[in-house]
């Protein structure tokens, strides 16, 4: 489907107090914003994806090869009008225009809002107010809540609709429902989110304290075994021996996110005397593990290793493997640290007769 998300990001967030601008921010384990583009992206509905940045903020950006990155005005309006005209040339059917300092919404929202744009030009989420509302000019009146909406983003519209609208506008606007409201257009209202907050001030990010879990697991090596260390299958003579496939690194980071939030071990969670679990991928357990942890609202901060063992060498690895526990852990890869090292020749370890790892987890828990 034509469909475009772009997602803005070129604000200071002064109110958020930070040397930092919040959209760059870590949150839930990785930067606000790419929380917006990780979910477009797995969405699956979007042939172009645009970050609209400023200049200055290119040193926090990673580039990603599935999005367009531009660069922004002083105010959302232009920022807004600079994107839809960028995406022009691709000649898109749709457009979603998202706040970055709205990390929370779902990939269910973005779906239920896309299948409203068949009839519809205009399509906003929203959510009622739950305090009193006045409203004060020279008097001060009572607002009924029930006729009032609160428009969250990602707000959707028909592409030449909104183009043709933004080009002829020459003012400030909050957002780009304003536009089709000024301009008389049937707007589609939908039920929004209650958590898809946007994030202003620091406190709005509600961080408990953080906590920190130990993680060791050792095993011993065996001659024309399967070795996978981190999730990757890796080449050697040797391989471990174990109930599941018998991957350190990925039973010492589980044990230590388990520590971490106080969910006892990885022994007692997925005892080696179930036969459900004999050769099953620690992938497939570490997963089960973040899931569970997430759905608790514990996030992780960031991981640092220490994979000990004569062989093989973990340097020409170390890439391959950050790459899958970040995607495991939801995390960014800049907050993994592996570190290979080894016993001098010395113990079980030394004489290439079993492979260690130890690891210390960081979480937070959101409220």
């Amino acid at each position: 489907m034509n469909n475009c998300f772009i997602l803005l990001a070129a604000g200071s967030g002064d109110r958020f107090k930070s040397k930092i601008p919040k959209q760059f921010t870590f949150y839930k384990g990785k930067m606000m914003y790419e929380h917006s583009i990780d979910k477009a992206i797995k969405s699956k509905m979007f042939k172009n994806i645009v970050l609209v940045i400023q200049k200055s903020h290119f040193k926090f950006v990673k580039k990603h090869k599935k999005v367009k990155i531009i660069i922004g005005g002083s105010h959302r309006h232009v920022s807004s009008k600079n994107a839809l005209n960028f995406v022009k040339k691709f000649n898109p059917r749709n457009v979603f225009i998202h706040d970055a300092a709205r990390p929370n919404f779902t990939i269910k929202l973005l779906k239920n809002l896309n299948r409203n744009l068949k009839k519809f030009s205009t399509v906003v989420p929203y959510i009622l107010p739950n305090d009193s509302v006045k409203y004060k000019t020279n008097k001060i009146y009572n607002l009924e809540k029930k006729n009032l909406k609160l428009m969250q983003t990602p707000q959707c519209f028909n592409f030449k609709y909104i183009h043709k609208l933004s080009n002829n506008n020459k003012r400030k606007i909050e957002d780009e429902c304003t536009l089709s409201i000024e301009n008389n257009n049937e707007i589609k209202f939908i039920k929004g989110e209650e958590n898809n907050i946007k994030i202003t001030y620091l406190k709005d990010k509600k961080l408990n304290e953080i906590n920190y879990g130990l993680g060791f697991d050792v095993h011993r090596l065996k001659k024309g075994k399967k070795l996978f260390l981190g999730g990757l299958m890796v080449k050697s003579k040797y391989g471990t021996l174990g109930h599941s496939d018998g991957d350190p690194v990925l039973h010492s980071i589980t044990d230590a996110i388990l520590g971490a939030c106080g969910l006892n071990d990885i022994g007692q969670k997925f005892s080696n005397k179930n036969k459900k679990f004999k050769n099953i991928r620690s992938t497939i357990l570490l997963k089960e593990v973040i899931n569970e942890i997430n759905s608790k609202n514990f996030f992780i901060n960031n991981i640092d290793l220490n994979i000990i063992c004569e062989t093989p060498k973990i340097a020409p690895i170390k890439r391959k493997i950050i790459k899958i526990i970040s995607k495991l852990c939801n995390i960014s890869e800049e907050k993994i640290n592996i570190k290979g090292k080894t016993t001098e020749k010395l113990g079980i370890i030394g004489k290439e007769k079993a492979i260690a790892c130890e690891s210390i987890v960081s979480v937070t828990k959101y409220v």
